[in-house]
C-alpha cells in the first residue's frame, strides 16, 4: 500500500502453517504477546498488522514444534497450539448445503502449566460488497466459560461495566443514543488474557453471548488479532503498552482545573474568568478557548474583532500562572482560504469520483469538508498551519475536536482506502499530526491534546479523552461512572467528562427535595433548580477522575456561578484536588512506566472477589482511594460495597471497616463517599494557585493495616527533559514507621511530615 497512516511494523511470522487451505501465521512480540493471522491468501496471512500496533516482532525465546496435536509455539509465558486438522472427508448431503466453506482452524492458548487460557474455535470470511468494493465480513469466535467477564472496547455509555452477554457496536458514533461511542478494540478478561482485534472497520463484539465471544468486522480479507496474557490485569496493560506505545506523562497542568465554556465570546470574557479565580483565591491551571473564535471554519485564524491580542492574552494568563488550550477543528468550509488548495491536492475526504464530501446529511450539518489525516502530507500541512497561525500566538496545547470524525467516512474515500475499511482509524492519525509536529518543532515542551475519540495506540499521542457532548442530567451522570472505568480498562488512562454535562441544562423536574439553594446561580434557568446540586455531585466525581475540566453550553460555568450555597462546596473539592496533586502526579508517572490506568474498575485490584465483577458505580483511584460517586438527586446516603481482602477507612471520619461488606455511607451534599484502603500512603501538598508554583508537601498520610510502599515522583511539570526525581516511601506496619529511600523530590525530609490516620 502506497500510503501508510503511521510507521508500521513488518510482519515476521515464526511460521505460517497450512490447515487444508486455511493459512495460519503465528508472530511473537514478547513472551506473553502473540499475533494470529488467518487467511486464504499467503500474502494476507504474512502481511504486517494494520495501523495501531507499532511494536516490532520479537520471537526471542519462542520455539516451534510439530506433534500429533498440531503445531505448538511456546515461550516462557504461554503455549499456542494450532490444532491438527484431518484431511476433510467428502461432505454429507446436509453439509453440501449448510457446512462452512472455510477449512476449519482451532487455536488454543495455554499457560506454562497446561491450563487453557482461551481457545479460538472458529473463523469466518463472508463475501459482500461495501460501497462498491468487493470484500468480506471477517470474524472469529472464542470459547466463553460461564465465569468469564469482559471489559474495555472503548467507550460505551449504556451504563454497564461487565460486557458479558451484550453485543457491542464497536465504532465511533457521535450520535449513539446513550452518548458517543468510541471503538478501542481491546477486550480485557478476568481469565488472565486480553484480545487486541486488528481491524479498523466497524466491528461488532459479543462477549460471552450464547457461550461464545464473537468478533466480526465489516471489511477485511483476513482475521488478525493479538493475545496478551498475564497473571494480573496490570500485566495485560503492560503488554498493551508494549504493543501499541507508552502513555506519555502529561504536563502537570493537566491535573489541575481546566476551565472551559462553549464558548467564550471575547478576550475580555476569557481573561475575566481567569482573573475571577485568582481574585477569589481559587486554584486554576488552564483556560480553554473553544470553537468559533475563528472568522470561518477552516480559516485556522483568530478573529481579531473578538480577540484583538491573543498573544497578549496568553502572556497575561502565563503571568497568572496559567496555561491555555485552543480548539482546532479538521473541517474546511468551501469559502475558507485553504479549501481550494486542499481539494486540488486530494487532501479532503472525497467520493470515488474525487468530489469532496461537504457536510453531513444529518443534524443539518453544513460545516464543510474533512481533512484527510490518513495522508501524511496533509497531517504535516495541518500542523504547520497550527504552528504558524495559532501556536505562534502563545497557545500552549491543542484540542482536536471531532476526532471520530464527526463527518462519518462510510461510503467515502480516504487516501489510505475506503472510509468503510478505515472507519475507526481517524483519531489515531489525526492526533498524530499534533503529536509528531509538536515533537519536531517544540521538542522541549511536553505535549497535551484534548481528544474526543480513540483507537488502538492513540494513547501514545498524549491524548486526554472525555465522554463528548453529554446531556446535563442525573441519568447521564450515573452512566458516566461505568463508562469511564471501561474506557480506562481499554488501555486509555486519561478520561473524564464535561463537569455538569455539555448540553444546556434542562433536566426533568426534581423528584426529591433540592439539597442546594439555587439562589444566585447564573449557570442555568429558573426551571432547573436542582442543577447546582447536579453540578456539585458531578464536580465531586470529576475531582477523582484523571482530569478535571468544567465545560458546557451554559451562560456561565465558573465555580462561583452555581449559587452561593454551591460555591463553598465546589471550592472545598477544588482545593482537595490540588492537595492531592503529589499523589496524582506520582500515579501518572507510574502509568507512563507501566501502562496501567490509575482510574481502575474494582475487578483489577480485587480479582478474587466475585461481587465486584460487574460493579460499575464504584472504582479505585490509584492504590489508595475507593470512590463511590453520588448520582441520584436528593440522596444524602448511598450503599457502598467495600471489597474483600482489605480493611477500609472512611476518609472523612477515619472510621475503619472490614472489607467484604456493604455499608450505608453518609453522603451529605458536601461529602462524596470516599474510603482509603488500609495500608496506604497518600502524600498531601500545600495549597498552590496552580501547578506553575512549586508545591511542597504538607504531610504524608499513612493509613495502617499492612506494610506498603509508594513511589513519589516530581519534575518541572512542563518539559521533556529527564530531570525528575523520585523517592520510595515504605511503611513498616509492624514497626509503625515510615522511611524514604532518600531525599524527597521536594527536598524535604520525611521526619515531621508523617501523619498516621488511625483513630
Amino acid at each position: 500500500m502506497a500510503l501508510l497512516p503511521l510507521a508500521a511494523a513488518q510482519a515476521e511470522p515464526i511460521a505460517t502453517v497450512d490447515r487444508n487451505g486455511s493459512l495460519v501465521a503465528i508472530e511473537a512480540y514478547a513472551p506473553n504477546i502473540v499475533r494470529v493471522t488467518i487467511a486464504l491468501d499467503r500474502a494476507q496471512a504474512d502481511a504486517a498488522p494494520g495501523p495501531g500496533p507499532n511494536a516490532k516482532a520479537n520471537a526471542t525465546g519462542w520455539t516451534h514444534r510439530t506433534d500429533a496435536s498440531g503445531d505448538v509455539f511456546a515461550s516462557s509465558a504461554l503455549s499456542l497450539t494450532v490444532a491438527a486438522q484431518p484431511w476433510p472427508k467428502p461432505p454429507s448431503q446436509m453439509e453440501r448445503y449448510f457446512a462452512p466453506s472455510l477449512p476449519p482452524v482451532t487455536i488454543t492458548i495455554a499457560g506454562t502449566d497446561g491450563h487453557v487460557i482461551t481457545q479460538m474455535n472458529g473463523w469466518e470470511m463472508a463475501p459482500h460488497t461495501v460501497s462498491g468494493e468487493k470484500t468480506f465480513k471477517v470474524g472469529a469466535s472464542f470459547a466463553a466459560p460461564l465465569d468469564e467477564h469482559y471489559y474495555g472496547l472503548g467507550q460505551n455509555q449504556e451504563g454497564k461495566l461487565d460486557l458479558r452477554g451484550r453485543t457491542i457496536d464497536c465504532r465511533h458514533n457521535y450520535d449513539a443514543p446513550a452518548g458517543e461511542t468510541v471503538c478501542v478494540p481491546f477486550l480485557v478478561t478476568n481469565k488472565g488474557y486480553g484480545i487486541v482485534w486488528d481491524n479498523p472497520s466497524t466491528t461488532t463484539v459479543s462477549p460471552g453471548l450464547n457461550n461464545s465471544t464473537h468478533w466480526q468486522s465489516e471489511v477485511g480479507e483476513r482475521v488478525s488479532f493479538f493475545v496478551i496474557t498475564g497473571d494480573t490485569t496490570d500485566a495485560l496493560y503492560a503488554g498493551y503498552a508494549t504493543l501499541t506505545g507508552a502513555t506519555p506523562l502529561p504536563p502537570k497542568s493537566a491535573f489541575g482545573l481546566i476551565q472551559s465554556k462553549a464558548r467564550y465570546e471575547s478576550q475580555a470574557e476569557l481573561l475575566g474568568v481567569a482573573e475571577g479565580y485568582r481574585s477569589r483565591g481559587y486554584p486554576l491551571d488552564t483556560m480553554v478557548l473553544d470553537w468559533f473564535y475563528w472568522t470561518r471554519m477552516g480559516q485556522l485564524d483568530i478573529d481579531r474583532s473578538a480577540f484583538p491580542d491573543p498573544a497578549g492574552m496568553n502572556a497575561k494568563l502565563k503571568g497568572l500562572g496559567m496555561r491555555s488550550i485552543i480548539s482546532v477543528w479538521p473541517r474546511f468550509e468551501k469559502e475558507s482560504r485553504y479549501y481550494n488548495m486542499l481539494s486540488a491536492k486530494g487532501w479532503l475526504l472525497h467520493d470515488a469520483d474525487g468530489s469532496v464530501v461537504d457536510g453531513l446529511p444529518i443534524r443539518s450539518d453544513r460545516a464543510g469538508a474533512l481533512l484527510d489525516s490518513t495522508n501524511p502530507d496533509a497531517r504535516s500541512w495541518f500542523w504547520d498551519r497550527i504552528r504558524d497561525n495559532i501556536a505562534s500566538q502563545g497557545f500552549d496545547f491543542f484540542w482536536l475536536d471531532e476526532t471520530e470524525p464527526d463527518l462519518v467516512p462510510d461510503g467515502h474515500q480516504f487516501a489510505i482506502g475506503s472510509g468503510d475499511r478505515y472507519h475507526n482509524l481517524f483519531p489515531l492519525v489525526h492526533t498524530a499530526s499534533v503529536a509528531e509536529g509538536s515533537a519536531k518543532d517544540r521538542p522541549d515542551l511536553r505535549n497535551l491534546i484534548l481528544c474526543r475519540a480513540a483507537y488502538l495506540g492513540t494513547q501514545r499521542n498524549g491524548c486526554l479523552f472525555w465522554s463528548s457532548d453529554v446531556q446535563a442530567t442525573w441519568e447521564t451522570l450515573k452512566r458516566q461512572v461505568p463508562t469511564g472505568i471501561n474506557f480506562t480498562a481499554s488501555g486509555m488512562a486519561y478520561w473524564s467528562s464535561d463537569t455538569g454535562g455539555w448540553q444546556y441544562p434542562s433536566g426533568p423536574k426534581a423528584q426529591h427535595p433540592v439539597l442546594l439553594d439555587p439562589a444566585g446561580a447564573t449557570a442555568m434557568g429558573a426551571s432547573y433548580p436542582d442543577y447546582p446540586e447536579l453540578f456539585v455531585r458531578w464536580f465531586q466525581y470529576n475531582t477523582f477522575t484523571p482530569t478535571l475540566r468544567i465545560h458546557g453550553q451554559r451562560p456561565a460555568t465558573a465555580i462561583w456561578e452555581y449559587g452561593k450555597a454551591a460555591e463553598p462546596v465546589l471550592a472545598q473539592y477544588l482545593r482537595l484536588r490540588y492537595a492531592l496533586m503529589p499523589y496524582l502526579y506520582a500515579m501518572a508517572h507510574q502509568t507512563n512506566q507501566t501502562g496501567a490506568p490509575f482510574m481502575r474498575a474494582l475487578f483489577m485490584d480485587f480479582p478474587n472477589d466475585p461481587k465486584v465483577a460487574d460493579m460499575g458505580d464504584e472504582y479505585m483511584f490509584g492504590p489508595a482511594f475507593l470512590v463511590a460517586p453520588v448520582t441520584d438527586q436528593g440522596a444524602t446516603s448511598r450503599p457502598v460495597y467495600l471489597p474483600a481482602g482489605a480493611d477500609w477507612y472512611d476518609y472523612w471520619t477515619n472510621e475503619r471497616h472490614t472489607g467484604g461488606q456493604t455499608i450505608t455511607a453518609a453522603a451529605p451534599i458536601d461529602h462524596i463517599p470516599l474510603f482509603v484502603r488500609a495500608g496506604s500512603i497518600i502524600p498531601i501538598g500545600v495549597q498552590v494557585p496552580s501547578t506553575a508554583t512549586r508545591q511542597t508537601l504538607d504531610s504524608i498520610r499513612v493509613y495502617p493495616g499492612r506494610s506498603t510502599s509508594f513511589t513519589l515522583y516530581d519534575d518541572d511539570g512542563v518539559s521533556n527533559r529527564k530531570t525528575g526525581s523520585s523517592a520510595v516511601l515504605r511503611w513498616d506496619d509492624t514497626a509503625k514507621r515510615l522511611t524514604a529511600s532518600g531525599k524527597l523530590p521536594t527536598g524535604q525530609d520525611v521526619a515531621g511530615l508523617v501523619k498516621v490516620m488511625a483513630r
